[in-house]
């Protein structure tokens, strides 16, 4: 009998490529998405739709028996808010309350993997320090705040669980590096200071797969997911010159004048009631000198060895973005 795997977020970039790894695994998936979710790139492929009320623990619990969900891969949640609560709302309590869920479904549910991020631990105090698993928490911004909260809530639950903590996400679909790129290729490559920066980053499909592969895996625990290398500050804009074969004139934008700029922003988008692109946190977040991180528990462990390192990562998500036409 083929077992089921619910996706949460995938209708969104991650949660994509977290589907397609589940049906090469022969999962039945069953895609949680909002129900104005834009979902017409997920029509072609064999997957169910289903709604989940967060607020809801003994709705999501009768959802997951009546679906005999066998795992869950839960990667829903949000990166932008206005306030600390919103994050910790949705990020956390809401991870937590389908956690219960699922613990009362003990003749079906066997695991669930739970995307955190790098994010939770925050940046290395310094540039010798590598980010490791045991390394003890600072998060820089309400967003690592609410999936560091996250993760201690739903460790306590009791469940077979796994937690990964990517770095920087890029690939297929993806919208935020994406901005990077495009304005690479329009001919600028900017910067915020003057100071060199250890950066990591991840392929999607190197997470989607490890994620799946997690499933299956007894071994329970927390991961630094990364593509194992360590990258220097100017080394993607380098690659992606390379690759679009562009020249592009760096800009280096001084830190006091980005400073006054996302103070501007959070504080009109405040007013709105809207989260900024940038703000002061998230500033703290960008311009961090060290993101180097361990990957090694997860390659023993998780048997974990990512096919794409920055050069051919990009290689393969430039040459999607040609393909639709957006670069």
């Amino acid at each position: 009998m083929t077992e089921s795997v619910l996706i949460t977020g995938a209708s969104g970039f991650l949660g994509y490529h977290l589907i397609l790894a589940a049906i090469e695994n022969k999962l039945d998936v069953y895609a949680a998405v909002r129900k104005n979710s834009q979902v017409s790139h997920l029509k072609d492929l064999p997957v169910k739709y289903v709604y989940l009320n967060y607020e809801d623990i003994n709705g999501l619990s009768k959802l997951l028996e009546q679906n005999k969900i066998n795992y869950i891969l839960h990667a829903a949640g949000v990166t932008k808010a206005v306030k600390q609560e919103e994050y910790n709302t949705i990020n956390a309590t809401y991870s937590v309350n389908l956690a219960k869920a699922a613990k009362m479904q003990v003749a079906f549910f066997k695991k669930m993997v739970f995307i955190s991020s790098l994010a939770a631990v925050g940046p290395a105090l310094n540039d010798i320090i590598i980010i490791k698993e045991a390394t003890e928490p600072k998060p820089v911004t309400a967003y690592g705040r609410s999936k560091l909260l996250a993760e201690k809530e739903i460790s306590a639950i009791g469940i077979p669980l796994t937690i990964l903590r990517p770095t920087a996400i890029y690939g297929p679909r993806d919208k935020d590096i994406f901005i990077m790129l495009k304005t690479i290729n329009q001919g600028l490559d900017p910067y915020i200071g003057k100071f060199l920066q250890q950066l990591s980053f991840v392929h999607a499909k190197d997470v989607a797969d490890v994620a799946v592969q997690a499933l299956f895996i007894e071994k329970i625990g927390t991961y630094n997911i990364a593509d194992g290398n360590n990258y220097s500050r100017y080394q993607f804009a380098d690659i992606a010159k390379k690759i679009l074969h562009k020249k592009a004139f760096r800009l280096h934008i001084p830190m006091p004048l980005v400073k006054v700029l996302a103070y501007y922003l959070e504080t009109t988008n405040g007013w709105m009631n809207k989260p900024a692109v940038i703000n002061r946190e998230k500033l703290q977040e960008l311009t961090a000198r060290n993101w180097n991180c361990d990957i090694s528990k997860a390659k023993k462990e998780l048997n974990f060895n990512p096919l794409f390192n920055l050069e051919e990562g990009l290689k393969d998500s430039i040459k999607w973005y040609k393909q639709n036409k957006l670069l």
